[in-house]
């Protein structure tokens, strides 16, 4: 199995949980950066991170090209944003192709929209194979052993595939 992980974090939760997932499972790691990043920790975030969610926009990404021909399988990290994941998501979805990859999401949220999330994504990656998916709570702020269990029993299926 090769595997990468292809993700977003605006404050710091989504990087936390991919960094794990990446030391457990040898993913090789990609953080989406765009060319102008979302406002933080205030009241604009909510406001323009949720408008641009909503409105399926996809900002213009900083990152270089990743060749997915070399991975069988693509973890996907968001942070959930108005129920749904984040602009630089939709740009990755948006701009890549691939078929017949084994697909495994995981998103962070302050209180709820993962499955709605999810369903968003899996239509977006028909031909693939959706193995597992994980979300959490706030996993900077809440107990680290609970969030350690999550994510190994989450590695524990990358693996396997």
């Amino acid at each position: 199995m090769k595997a990468v992980m292809i993700y977003y974090s605006l404050e710091g939760n989504t990087d936390f949980i991919a960094t794990k997932i990446a030391e457990m499972t040898g993913a090789d790691s990609v953080r989406l950066i765009p060319k102008k990043e979302f406002s933080k920790g205030n009241f604009k975030k909510f406001i323009w991170g949720g408008k641009s969610a909503v409105f399926n926009e996809k900002p213009k990404l900083i990152n270089e090209k990743i060749n997915l021909d070399l991975y069988d399988t693509i973890i996907i990290g968001t942070p959930i944003w108005a129920g749904t994941f984040s602009p630089p998501i939709m740009t990755f979805l948006n701009d890549y192709t691939f078929k017949d990859k084994n697909i495994f999401l995981f998103a962070c949220h302050a209180g709820g929209g993962a499955q709605k999330c999810f369903d968003k994504i899996k239509k977006m990656v028909t031909g693939n194979t959706v193995i597992n998916s994980v979300d959490f709570l706030d996993p900077l702020k809440k107990a680290k052993e609970d969030t350690t269990e999550k994510i190994q029993s989450f590695c524990s299926s990358v693996m396997k595939s």
